[in-house]
């Protein structure tokens, strides 16, 4: 009989997670702009289960947190010391609650990122199809060292999984390996759990025991083995954190350029799972997407630029830059070298040029900023330009301020502009000027001081020096010529 969709998700996620050599929890390592955890939650997404459970111990506070931030959906249990798998599968059903009497559940390893959401669908497809008590993602490999070994009976039927240290030299010769990855009839899972052992090699509840007594109770217990063997790798160290870090570099790399977005160097490129690219995108070699970063169609990013949770639109330009939680407008320019922080919003045609910093800065349409600048806590109007080695100076040493530019605006090369300061539209100011009062629309604003020109200065006071020297031989030659006749 088919059996409904599984109505929980367990995702076994307490172990201390030695060999990476870390304080962060294993599960909670970083790859492609989610975590471990995350990316197995997300495999288990189409699912659709009614309940997920996270079973939490080593750094239980650390993982709960970050459940709290990014899935409040999950809830988690806890399991107080590292009892075996078995065990933390009790924990979870215990936080689960009632469930219909023919409620099914998937449980997972938190350690798999590069699980698909396919295999774990056609997982669920399997057990459904086959009324079995339970049902294990398997895989065949060519080197099984380290893994439980599926062992199966006559017919090709699941009899048991033996674990590593408990396999004799026939069972450990088996190729056929536990993914960890299971579907159990709720109600039978129960049942048997209750009656594991840990009499073992390493004196733990195995959940993979749990096979062998359905299995003599007369049950039925399928298999689905992987398409693809790799998916089932798990992450125990840092070495391993980087092999799968490439192997999703690839797919995510492989997916945008099949949807139609170009990626000149995908070697060179790396794109966080929460990136989206529009089709038409044009990647160039060594950029960096990370975060919630979206790209619009016909935009250019790259070649050199990391951006982290920013918007590109249609049309737009980016080059050699770093970009963190900005926005850049419809057919806008950004760089080279420019560094766009956090609150920065640049408008359509607009232009950000090389050298320049910007932070919490909205600025408006066809506003150009073309180079050796900074530009903080602002606002500024359309079409104004701001010259060259400006600074928007808004920090007194206690409290920042806000500077407000209009539109059509031109401020003159090297201005300081102390906050607070407003610049109406149409003003301008002149080159080396210091505005700190209010500049109305129209006005001209300048502050400067007499040049003072002191004769002979350098040779009265470094006779020595290379530039004495040099204005003495410049000097000369002045006289020589003055003293030519006919000049």
């Amino acid at each position: 009989m088919t059996q409904p969709r599984p109505a929980a998700v367990i995702v076994l996620a307490a172990g201390e997670g030695r060999r990476m050599r870390s304080r962060l929890p294993k599960v909670l390592h970083p790859l492609a702009g989610r975590t471990l955890l995350e990316h197995v939650l997300a495999a288990a997404e189409p699912v659709r289960p009614e309940r997920v459970v996270v079973v939490v111990g080593h750094g239980r506070e650390q993982v709960t947190a970050m459940l709290a931030e990014r899935a409040p959906h999950v809830a988690t249990a806890v399991q107080e010391h590292q009892g075996g798998t078995g065990h933390a599968v009790r924990a979870a059903l215990g936080a689960l609650g009632d469930l219909p009497p023919d409620a099914a559940a998937v449980v997972l390893p938190g350690d798999v990122p590069l699980l698909t959401s396919a295999a774990v669908a056609a997982l669920v497809d399997r057990h459904q199809a086959s009324g079995a008590a339970a049902t294990v993602l398997t895989a065949a490999v060519a080197d099984p060292t380290g893994y439980g070994r599926i062992v199966r009976g006559p017919g090709g039927e699941v009899r048991e999984i033996v674990e590593q240290r408990d396999a004799d030299a026939t069972t450990a010769a088996i190729n056929e390996i536990n993914t960890g990855v299971y579907v159990f009839d709720v109600e039978l899972l129960r049942g048997a759990l209750k009656r594991l052992t840990t009499e073992n090699a390493q004196g733990e509840e195995y959940l993979t025991d749990v096979v062998g007594l359905l299995v003599t109770d007369g049950l039925p217990v399928g298999a689905h083995v992987l398409a693809d063997a790799a998916e089932a790798a798990g992450v125990n160290d840092r070495r391993q954190l980087g092999e799968a870090g490439l192997v999703l570099r690839d797919r995510i790399v492989t997916a945008a350029m099949l949807a139609g977005t170009t990626i000149v160097d995908p070697a060179s490129t790396w794109i966080d799972a929460g990136v989206v690219l529009e089709p038409d995108t044009t990647i160039w070699p060594n950029t960096h997407l990370r975060g919630a970063t979206s790209i619009a169609a016909g935009a250019e990013v790259g070649p050199d630029c990391t951006l982290v949770n920013t918007v590109v639109a249609a049309g737009a330009r980016v080059t050699r830059s770093v970009l963190e939680g900005a926005e850049v407008g419809p057919g806008a320019a950004v760089g080279p070298f420019a560094h766009l922080r956090p609150g920065t919003r640049l408008g359509r045609s607009g232009r950000i040029g090389a050298f320049v910093e910007t932070k919490a800065a909205d600025i408006g349409a066809e506003t150009k900023v073309p180079h050796l600048a900074y530009v903080g806590d602002a606002v500024i109007g359309e079409r104004t330009n701001i010259g060259c080695t400006t600074v928007f100076v808004n920090y007194d040493g206690v409290a920042k301020h806000r500077t407000v530019i209009g539109s059509d605006v031109r401020i003159g090369s090297d201005t300081m502009l102390v906050a607070p300061v407003t610049v109406g539209d149409g003003a301008y100011t002149g080159a080396g000027s210091v505005i700190r009062e209010d500049v109305p629309p129209g006005a001209l604003a300048v502050r400067e001081g007499r040049q003072r020109t002191i004769v002979d200065w350098v040779l009265r006071r470094r006779p020595d020096s290379a530039a004495a020297r040099a204005a003495q031989a410049a000097q000369a030659g002045r006289e020589s010529t003055q003293r030519r006749p006919g000049t």
